[in-house]
């Protein structure tokens, strides 16, 4: 069964990192008491009356912005940066868990983001889809607990006043979460699996087309262009593929910096799902932080993956080039040192033939068994 996805909302400094943090059981997201300090997203897999599921924590502001004070309530970028925060949440998560600061009250950042939650929740069987729940955190007193019902003015129903600090209260939040999760069951499919994932704009789409022999993908180079995971179902020398395409996040107008990061829920889900990732690397920028953390979540699945480098066709060459540039990868992924990498032009065609030759071998490998004896040597050595 496919694991349901539990985004935390907020804006800055409200504790979402650290009800991250207890949810999860272990301190993997950083915990500051200056704003902003969750600059990339983490998911990590949290488990409540025997159903497993993965929580995602949220960045909301990049400190770096030029310009007016983001952090200011006031400021454009502060509230573009938590509209696309919110809308990410709303169209990945199966559940959206809303944080707000017992001790600040209803600030106006606060109204955004309920109003931006309420208005892209859609109707599902009569119910709003995702369900949203209105977290009231930090209420460590009795007196912090009294002012939570100024909270019902958010107009987001029954709150739940909790500390995420010290875990009060978080059992009961737990379990109305896990009662909404939906039920997914899982349809025995015996073709390989294979998921394109990446940063947005590295070109996955046009690989796609390109395997494809067909524009079954819509290509643009704007940045996140397609909105939703597509599954396509093919037979490749007698063998049946499903390709598993993802992308970044539509956005109307103008892409904010640091949007890219949110692509990592629906990754994630594609991943989840695969039994083999190609991470595609744009040739030009490298390989960034973003990418490294999407290898990380293939690892974290122990899913098999390859590195596929896009518009290799833009890159200055020499005869070290290619070299030089797998040792930069290795270093970068080093978690990862095993995975092969091929380079590629989704936009001319160069080597694209042998993606899914590849990742077929990789497959392969995936299902190989180990004879005791070498199991033996192995351990001997």
């Amino acid at each position: 069964m496919k694991k349901p996805v539990v985004a935390l909302v907020g804006r800055p400094n409200v504790g979402k990192s650290t009800l991250f943090n207890r949810l999860v059981g272990e301190r993997m997201a950083i915990v500051d008491d200056v704003p902003g300090t969750t600059r990339d997203r983490l998911m990590g897999e949290a488990e409540w009356n025997g159903r497993l599921f993965n929580v995602v924590d949220t960045g909301g502001i990049d400190p770096s912005i030029g310009g007016e004070d983001p952090l200011s309530i006031g400021s454009s970028d502060y509230i573009n940066q938590i509209r696309a925060q919110a809308l990410v949440a709303i169209n990945e998560a199966d559940v959206v868990l809303f944080l707000v600061d017992a001790a600040d009250g209803v600030t106006p950042a606060d109204a955004e983001v309920a109003q931006m939650l309420r208005r892209n929740q859609i109707k599902k069987d009569g119910e709003a889809f995702p369900p949203i729940f209105l977290v009231i955190n930090k209420v460590d007193n009795a007196a912090l607990r009294q002012q939570t019902v100024q909270f019902y003015e958010l107009g987001m129903g029954d709150p739940y006043p909790v500390s995420a600090l010290h875990g009060t209260e978080t059992g009961d939040l737990l379990d109305d979460l896990v009662a909404v999760f939906p039920d997914i069951e899982e349809v025995e499919d015996e073709s390989v699996k294979i998921a394109i994932v990446g940063k947005p704009n590295v070109g996955k789409s046009s690989l796609l087309n390109q395997i494809l022999g067909e524009e079954r993908a819509i290509v643009s180079p704007i940045a996140g262009t397609t909105r939703d995971a597509v599954d396509t179902v093919i037979e490749y020398e007698g063998l049946p593929v499903t390709l598993i395409d993802t992308a970044g996040i539509r956005r109307r107008g103008k892409i904010d910096k640091g949007v890219e990061k949110y692509s990592v829920i629906r990754a994630m889900k594609a991943i989840e799902r695969c039994d083999v990732a190609l991470l595609v690397i744009d040739a030009e920028s490298g390989v960034t932080a973003q990418d490294a953390h999407i290898a990380g979540y293939i690892l974290q699945e122990w899913k098999s993956a390859v590195v596929v480098v896009n518009k290799w066709d833009l890159i200055e060459k020499d005869n070290f080039t290619m070299k030089n540039y797998t040792e930069r990868i290795r270093k970068e992924l080093n978690f990862m040192s095993y995975i092969p990498i091929l380079y590629i032009s989704a936009k001319t065609g160069q080597r694209v033939d042998q993606v899914l030759p590849l990742a077929l071998r990789v497959q392969e490998e995936r299902l190989a068994r180990i004879l005791t004896a070498q199991l033996n040597r192995v351990l001997q050595q």
